[in-house]
């Protein structure tokens, strides 16, 4: 009798076992969830401003060589927003990814060389995602490059594949390579009307309701941010769907990695 109220007693104080510990887990990370980005800031100070101002964690995705990259880098970490570098690369169809390109005629050291640059002009970024770069996002030499230099710079920095083509390896490769990756599931502004725009809005909360989250990619047009200023304070008010940073959703998958079967990613960006 004594040894059955000692057993009792340790069990009343002992943490919750590792099956109870992951059924917590799983209640904690049941809500499902999008992460937004706002991809080609930094031509335009007014509409980076415009973009920092939505409610909730929006992730800022800064093109470097641009007038007010940085400037908007310091405002996007004075309000403790994620900044990600938005990186050019150079897409099949020719048009000129602008400065600090990837580009298929460069060896290892030219893309270190570039990512240096890049990641120089947007103090405070946690990652990538690339700009353009259909055609180097199918490159498994350079994807490979730019992996391993991710990796060697910061294990912790993130790759988010914009899905520029449906024939991008890159988080395959940025897999192999034990990089952090995401990948876009829903473009908003293909189509610049705000109906289209607040149509795609709705796929992808449904895309995170159906597969437990979902990652979404915008840009500062006016369309797009009436759109979003719209929007986002009825998501954020306690709708079942909601708003994290990258890393949140991040340790959401890698908590329920089964939660998030294959997708369907619509169609490519126009480049």
């Amino acid at each position: 009798m004594r040894n059955l109220l000692v057993m009792a007693m340790l069990a009343m104080a002992m943490p919750a076992s590792a099956a109870d510990s992951g059924n917590g887990n799983q209640a904690r990370h049941k809500s499902p969830v999008i992460s937004l980005i706002i991809d080609d800031l930094g031509p335009s100070y007014a509409d980076g401003r415009r973009v920092l101002e939505l409610p909730g964690p929006v992730v800022v995705a800064l093109l470097p060589g641009t007038p007010y990259a940085r400037r908007l880098a310091r405002d996007a970490g004075n309000a403790d927003r994620e900044i990600l570098l938005h990186l050019p690369m150079q897409p099949i169809n020719g048009a000129d990814p602008g400065p600090c390109a990837v580009l298929l005629d460069m060896e290892e050291r030219e893309l270190r060389d570039v990512l240096d640059r890049a990641f120089a002009e947007i103090p405070g970024a946690i990652g990538l995602n690339n700009h353009m770069g259909s055609l180097i996002t199918q490159h498994p030499g350079h994807m490979t490059w730019l992996m391993r230099a991710l990796r060697e710079r910061d294990p912790e920095l993130v790759f988010v594949d914009s899905r520029t083509s449906a024939q991008s390896i890159a988080v395959l490769i940025a897999e192999e390579h034990a990089v952090p990756h995401l990948e876009r599931d829903v473009f908003l502004d293909n189509e610049r009307d705000e109906a289209s725009i607040r149509r795609q809005f709705r796929r992808l909360v449904a895309s995170a309701r159906r597969n437990g989250s979902a990652v979404g990619i915008g840009h500062p047009y006016p369309e797009t941010l009436d759109m979003l200023e719209q929007e986002l304070p009825v998501l954020l008010d306690g709708q079942d769907v909601k708003l994290v940073s990258l890393r949140e959703l991040l340790e959401r998958r890698s908590a329920l990695p089964h939660a998030y079967p294959g997708r369907s990613y619509g169609r490519a960006r126009p480049e």
